[in-house]
């Protein structure tokens, strides 16, 4: 298990949608890092395919650590992601992220922030 991410590329508003709305049965993740899948909403016809956000190519694995102290339901987050270079198209200051685990959304994410090292590199 990560204990923090390592190269932070951006900051993230994250909401953890309810489990009587579809989301985790267990609540806001408790690790300090939580691995998942991500897709970021762009208003692209495929996001109106059967299926989607899972079915979505542009699908990546992302990192997210929490800020705050305790898990609940709306909380800050660093964000990072195992493939940058694919989310870096997508990322600014207000994208929005469906986080998946399997084909499940179980939160959203509108990016605050993106970090000045994530920009130049």
């Amino acid at each position: 298990m990560l204990s923090e991410i390592g190269n932070p590329v951006a900051t993230a508003r994250v909401r953890w949608i309810p489990a009587d709305e579809g989301g985790r049965a267990s609540g806001p993740p408790t690790g300090p890092v939580h691995a998942a899948t991500a897709t970021f909403r762009t208003g692209d016809p495929v996001e109106r395919d059967p299926g989607w956000p899972a079915t979505d190519p542009r699908t990546t694995s992302v990192l997210l650590q929490r800020i705050g102290p305790a898990p609940c339901e709306v909380e800050l987050a660093t964000v990072g992601f195992l493939a940058p270079d694919q989310a870096r198209p997508y990322l600014r200051e207000g994208a929005e992220l469906v986080v998946l685990e399997g084909p499940r959304p179980v939160a959203d994410a509108v990016i605050t922030e993106v970090l000045p090292q994530a920009e130049s590199t």
